[in-house]
Protein backbone atom coordinates (compact mmCIF):
# COMPACT_ATOMS: atom_id res chain seq x y z
CA UNK A 1 0.00 0.00 0.00
CA UNK A 2 1.48 3.46 -0.77
CA UNK A 3 2.23 5.91 2.14
CA UNK A 4 0.20 9.61 1.55
CA UNK A 5 2.96 12.10 2.64
CA UNK A 6 1.96 15.74 3.45
CA UNK A 7 3.77 18.22 1.66
CA UNK A 8 6.34 20.00 3.80
CA UNK A 9 5.50 23.62 4.34
CA UNK A 10 7.97 26.26 3.33
CA UNK A 11 8.71 27.65 6.34
CA UNK A 12 9.31 24.03 8.03
CA UNK A 13 11.49 23.22 5.10
CA UNK A 14 13.48 26.89 5.50
CA UNK A 15 14.05 26.04 9.47
CA UNK A 16 15.05 22.30 8.40
CA UNK A 17 17.74 23.43 6.48
CA UNK A 18 18.85 26.36 8.74
CA UNK A 19 18.86 23.37 11.51
CA UNK A 20 20.66 20.98 9.42
CA UNK A 21 23.56 23.92 8.24
CA UNK A 22 24.17 24.92 12.21
CA UNK A 23 24.76 20.97 13.21
CA UNK A 24 27.04 20.87 10.63
CA UNK A 25 28.62 24.10 12.15
CA UNK A 26 28.15 26.26 9.45
CA UNK A 27 26.43 29.28 10.09
CA UNK A 28 25.34 32.27 7.74
CA UNK A 29 27.88 34.13 8.35
CA UNK A 30 30.66 31.84 7.60
CA UNK A 31 28.57 31.60 4.01
CA UNK A 32 27.88 35.43 4.08
CA UNK A 33 32.45 35.84 4.40
CA UNK A 34 32.73 33.52 1.02
CA UNK A 35 30.19 35.78 -0.38
CA UNK A 36 32.32 39.06 0.84
CA UNK A 37 35.36 37.53 -0.35
CA UNK A 38 34.02 36.66 -3.88
CA UNK A 39 32.41 40.62 -4.19
CA UNK A 40 34.43 42.66 -2.18
CA UNK A 41 36.47 43.47 -5.03
CA UNK A 42 33.81 44.11 -7.72
CA UNK A 43 31.54 46.55 -4.91
CA UNK A 44 34.02 48.11 -2.22
CA UNK A 45 30.83 49.11 -0.33
CA UNK A 46 29.31 46.27 0.47
CA UNK A 47 28.65 45.20 3.81
CA UNK A 48 28.55 41.65 5.49
CA UNK A 49 24.85 42.14 6.65
CA UNK A 50 24.29 42.54 3.15
CA UNK A 51 25.75 39.38 1.75
CA UNK A 52 24.13 38.02 4.53
CA UNK A 53 20.67 39.16 3.18
CA UNK A 54 21.99 37.39 0.09
CA UNK A 55 22.47 34.42 1.42
CA UNK A 56 19.49 34.19 3.08
CA UNK A 57 17.48 34.58 0.28
CA UNK A 58 19.33 32.22 -1.72
CA UNK A 59 18.58 29.89 1.46
CA UNK A 60 14.25 30.30 0.72
CA UNK A 61 14.16 28.61 -2.69
CA UNK A 62 12.92 25.08 -2.54
CA UNK A 63 15.33 23.81 -5.03
CA UNK A 64 18.22 25.14 -2.61
CA UNK A 65 16.59 23.69 0.62
CA UNK A 66 16.32 20.08 -1.56
CA UNK A 67 20.09 20.72 -1.91
CA UNK A 68 21.08 21.32 1.04
CA UNK A 69 18.97 18.70 3.00
CA UNK A 70 19.98 15.85 0.31
CA UNK A 71 23.61 16.45 0.56
CA UNK A 72 23.98 16.49 4.09
CA UNK A 73 21.83 13.68 4.61
CA UNK A 74 24.31 11.64 2.34
CA UNK A 75 27.39 13.51 4.25
CA UNK A 76 25.71 11.81 7.12
CA UNK A 77 24.91 8.07 6.35
CA UNK A 78 28.62 8.00 5.19
CA UNK A 79 29.59 8.65 8.48
CA UNK A 80 28.01 6.15 9.87
CA UNK A 81 28.71 3.87 7.26
CA UNK A 82 24.93 3.17 6.32
CA UNK A 83 25.72 3.47 2.96
CA UNK A 84 26.56 0.33 0.37
CA UNK A 85 29.79 -0.14 -1.43
CA UNK A 86 31.47 1.12 -3.31
CA UNK A 87 29.45 4.30 -2.66
CA UNK A 88 29.89 4.20 1.04
CA UNK A 89 34.39 4.60 0.00
CA UNK A 90 33.94 7.08 -2.49
CA UNK A 91 31.65 9.42 -0.19
CA UNK A 92 33.67 8.66 2.72
CA UNK A 93 37.25 9.33 1.26
CA UNK A 94 35.13 12.25 -1.22
CA UNK A 95 36.99 10.92 -4.65
CA UNK A 96 38.23 13.45 -6.93
CA UNK A 97 36.39 11.51 -9.62
CA UNK A 98 32.64 11.20 -8.22
CA UNK A 99 31.25 14.23 -8.83
CA UNK A 100 28.11 13.92 -7.90
CA UNK A 101 28.95 16.61 -5.00
CA UNK A 102 29.66 18.99 -7.62
CA UNK A 103 26.73 18.34 -9.71
CA UNK A 104 24.36 19.07 -6.30
CA UNK A 105 26.01 22.01 -6.30
CA UNK A 106 25.43 23.21 -9.61
CA UNK A 107 21.93 23.04 -8.80
CA UNK A 108 22.32 25.17 -6.29
CA UNK A 109 23.82 28.13 -8.88
CA UNK A 110 21.62 27.60 -11.46
CA UNK A 111 19.09 29.65 -9.87
CA UNK A 112 21.16 32.79 -10.55
CA UNK A 113 22.45 32.30 -13.50
CA UNK A 114 25.99 31.71 -15.58
CA UNK A 115 27.80 34.09 -12.98
CA UNK A 116 27.20 31.68 -10.45
CA UNK A 117 29.82 29.08 -12.32
CA UNK A 118 32.58 31.23 -12.06
CA UNK A 119 31.96 32.09 -8.75
CA UNK A 120 31.81 28.46 -7.77
CA UNK A 121 34.79 27.44 -10.01
CA UNK A 122 37.19 30.13 -8.11
CA UNK A 123 35.79 29.52 -4.54
CA UNK A 124 36.10 25.47 -5.36
CA UNK A 125 39.92 26.47 -6.35
CA UNK A 126 40.93 28.61 -3.48
CA UNK A 127 38.79 27.13 -0.68
CA UNK A 128 38.64 30.34 1.96
CA UNK A 129 37.22 30.84 5.23
CA UNK A 130 34.61 27.35 6.11
CA UNK A 131 35.61 26.01 2.89
CA UNK A 132 38.87 25.06 3.97
CA UNK A 133 37.77 23.29 7.65
CA UNK A 134 34.66 21.34 5.97
CA UNK A 135 37.56 20.24 3.19
CA UNK A 136 39.99 18.83 6.11
CA UNK A 137 37.46 16.06 7.24
CA UNK A 138 38.81 16.34 10.86
CA UNK A 139 38.11 13.99 13.04
CA UNK A 140 35.91 11.39 10.42
CA UNK A 141 33.71 14.53 9.25
CA UNK A 142 32.24 13.75 5.80
CA UNK A 143 31.34 16.74 4.05
CA UNK A 144 31.78 15.57 0.44
CA UNK A 145 28.40 17.30 -0.64
CA UNK A 146 28.52 19.87 2.15
CA UNK A 147 31.55 21.75 1.63
CA UNK A 148 30.30 22.08 -2.62
CA UNK A 149 26.83 23.57 -1.28
CA UNK A 150 27.89 25.85 0.69
CA UNK A 151 30.36 27.03 -1.40
CA UNK A 152 27.34 27.39 -3.97
CA UNK A 153 25.29 28.91 -1.81
CA UNK A 154 27.91 31.73 -1.50
CA UNK A 155 28.34 31.64 -5.42
CA UNK A 156 24.78 31.39 -5.71
CA UNK A 157 24.06 34.73 -3.18
CA UNK A 158 27.45 36.53 -5.18
CA UNK A 159 25.56 36.15 -8.71
CA UNK A 160 22.57 37.29 -6.78
CA UNK A 161 24.49 40.51 -6.01
CA UNK A 162 26.19 40.89 -8.62
CA UNK A 163 22.74 41.07 -10.78
CA UNK A 164 21.37 43.50 -8.74
CA UNK A 165 24.31 45.85 -8.73
CA UNK A 166 24.14 46.27 -12.67
CA UNK A 167 21.12 47.25 -12.75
Amino acid sequence: MKEHFVRISDELLHQHTLKLLAERNVTIRDIAELVYFLQSKYFPNITMEECETNVNKVLEKREVQNAVITGIELDRLAEKKLLDSPLQEIIFQDEGLYGIDEIIALSIINVYGSIGFTNYGYIDRMKPGILERLNSHEGGTVNTFLDDIVGAIAAAASSRIAHSKTR
